[in-house]
């Protein structure tokens, strides 16, 4: 299947409902990743209404704050997701007593230590699951790099990437959350990032 990604976007890439039931009609095995970061339960309640059973893939670093952890089993039993979860080959507990804490972004051992904690757990969870589509919450206001991503784009493995609300604000969002009575997770922290603005690495890859 051949797809005219620039046609695509014109038509869908306003609308991420239209975009997520149009990723889900291609009729290839999909699924979605998330952080559990704040607004996450907009696209989780998005493709879940399309697609109840799809693979909801979770990196979890082992790092994250304890609101997440409680946000985690809140959405998942809220929206009865399919949530598939990939840990790092090391616990945190066995790394930290091997290594120390979190290296900050200036230490030479951040780079091994976003691999280890979730560049790793991610291109594992792509060869063991081979998904033919990806949906992620990408937004454009996140990060530089992002605003100039299109929702909808093809990786050099023929990986169709699907960002249905990379041009959704903030505010697009909270009124998402408002109107379908989500909850959200503002007590989020991403030890890979650790800066707001900053990309980790994952969709610079993919």
């Amino acid at each position: 299947m051949t797809l005219d990604i620039d046609a695509i976007n014109r038509e869908h890439g306003g609308d991420p409902e239209a975009l997520v039931k149009w990723a889900m009609g291609l009729g290839k095995f999909a699924i979605c990743t998330t952080n559990f970061r704040p607004f996450e339960a907009v696209i989780l309640h998005m493709v879940a209404q399309v697609k109840p059973d799809i693979p909801i893939v979770w990196m979890d670093s082992g790092y994250n704050t304890e609101a997440t952890y409680r946000f985690v089993e809140e959405i998942v039993a809220r929206l009865n997701l399919n949530l598939v979860t990939y840990h790092p080959q090391r616990s945190r507990a066995h790394r930290e007593a091997v290594e120390g804490g979190v290296p900050g972004i200036d230490d030479p051992g951040h780079a091994a230590f976003t691999e280890e904690v979730k560049l790793e757990p991610f291109q594992r969870a792509l060869a063991e699951m081979a998904p033919e589509v990806w949906l992620t919450a990408l937004r454009a206001e996140d990060t530089a790099v992002r605003a100039q991503m299109q929702p909808v784009s093809v990786n050099g493995d023929g990986l169709v990437k699907v960002a249905p609300v990379l041009h959704w604000t903030s505010k697009d969002m909270y009124q998402y959350l408002q109107k379908h009575d989500l909850p959200n997770n503002f007590d989020y922290f991403d030890p890979t990032k650790v800066e707001e603005k900053r990309e980790c690495g994952l969709h610079l890859q993919h």
